[in-house]
């Protein structure tokens, strides 16, 4: 198979001449293998029993072979961390190792943060802009220095939005045909659960109670519904429920398996804005995982089927939207980069979906919207933020199903999905 290119790519073509050690760290098959092997001299893939007893026997093997050196999955042999930033440590040249991990290191291991020796970057499935589905006309970079062009049409339609969410950015799924994908979804899920859970060292004493758990969450996409309340519909009719400790091991293990991917509160930290709630959006890795996991396919989205655990959100497919829309923002954010989040008061009575920010402190509010027009109630919340924050805020964006991109007269910048690109 080809190897399709990613905004990552661009990242460490950037990264690797001046840094010695970098990290990709991201969910189970979204592509860090494919990426890392593409400037590989030696690839060592801990998931292969020969190599991982040869590194476990010799760890000073990772600095002895031809660097360019990738090391797969190193978590499963997490002293492999502490030789990389000893390498560096003792001048290591740029571009000399290349780690990738699916999951954090298992609980009770230590190893030294590498801070300031390896450097860390998230690579999650492919944005919109990266499946080939069209070409972006409105960038994000240039959202955020304020002087963006807003203008392109998308022959996209709703359906379409409905079959890129189910059909996932996962590069070895989402090609696949409908049924195959959906029991290469399955079999995902299966694995996370059943052997990549076990292998990190995290013993699930009731499997059953953590996948009902996990469907919860997934209902919950989008929205910020408190734990209390995903155990009430994981758990429905039972007067016995887990003690709120179990369900936070089960969050830990499933974050530090990057299945799940929350969106943390945006808190201004120069201007700060009273009453904003930290609690964070529910995301999981991709949302075809949420689609899977609640059940609803092509028809039953187009059809408005679906329950969500939060009265909050309008539809499912509303929902799984704007996950779709947060997942291709974090994507084009982070290769420059900023930071991603979203705001919501402590009243309810403000909200912004997605909020980006550049480390000099500009900003760019969107609100999502699964509808192809766009209302002045559409963008109160905008209007308000713009208020609050002033020159800070470079611009304002709903991203819709519509047709065209354009501006309103009050200057908020309509754009379809699929014409956001970086």
């Amino acid at each position: 198979m080809d190897y399709r290119r990613r905004l990552i790519d661009d990242v460490l073509d950037e990264a690797l001449p001046d840094l010695a050690a970098i990290a990709l760290e991201g969910a189970k098959g979204v592509g860090k293998t494919a990426t890392a092997s593409q400037r590989a001299a030696t690839v060592l893939t801990l998931t292969e029993p020969r190599t991982r007893q040869s590194v476990a026997g010799n760890y000073d093997l990772v600095a002895q072979v031809a660097p360019p050196v990738f090391i797969d999955e190193w978590q499963l042999e997490p002293q492999v961390w502490d030789r990389v930033r000893q390498a560096v440590d003792d001048g290591a040249e740029g571009g000399r190792f290349l780690l990738a991990g699916s999951a954090g290191i298992a609980p009770g291991t230590r190893i030294h943060s590498g801070a300031g020796r390896i450097i860390r970057l998230t690579m999650r499935p492919m944005a919109l802009s990266e499946r080939g589905i069209g070409q972006p006309t409105v960038s994000l970079r240039q959202l955020l220095a304020g002087d963006a062009p807003i203008s392109g049409a998308t022959s996209m339609t709703v359906r379409g939005y409905a079959e890129e969410i189910l059909r996932s950015g996962f590069p070895g799924i989402r090609d696949l045909p409908a049924a195959n994908r959906d029991r290469q979804i399955d079999g995902y899920l299966a694995r996370i659960l059943d052997v990549d859970l076990p292998e990190n060292g995290i013993k699930v004493r009731r499997p059953a109670m953590l996948r009902a758990w996990l469907k919860a969450y997934a209902a919950a996409t989008a929205t910020s519904a408190d734990y209390t309340k995903i155990l009430d519909a994981a758990t429905p009719g039972e007067a016995e429920k887990p003690v709120r400790t179990t369900v936070d091991v089960y969050r830990e293990h499933l974050l530090r398996l990057f299945m799940l991917d929350p969106l943390e509160a945006w808190i201004p930290s120069f201007a700060p804005m009273k009453r904003l709630t930290f609690s964070p959006k529910h995301h999981l890795a991709d949302p075809a995982l949420a689609a899977r996991l609640v059940g609803v396919g092509l028809d039953g989205l187009l059809l408005g089927e679906g329950d969500c655990v939060s009265v909050a959100t309008s539809t499912w497919f509303g929902a799984l939207f704007e996950s779709l829309a947060v997942q291709s923002v974090r994507v084009y954010a982070e290769a420059m980069g900023a930071s991603v989040g979203h705001l919501r008061t402590k009243s309810g009575d403000r909200e912004v979906d997605i909020i980006v920010e550049t480390n000099d402190r500009r900003c760019v509010g969107f609100e999502v919207k699964l509808a192809d027009t766009v209302s002045d109630s559409d963008v109160k919340h905008l209007n308000w933020l713009s208020e609050q924050l002033g020159p800070r805020l470079s611009d304002r964006v709903v991203l819709n199903t519509g047709p065209y991109a354009y501006r309103r007269a009050d200057g908020v910048a309509v754009v379809p999905l699929a014409l956001l690109g970086p």
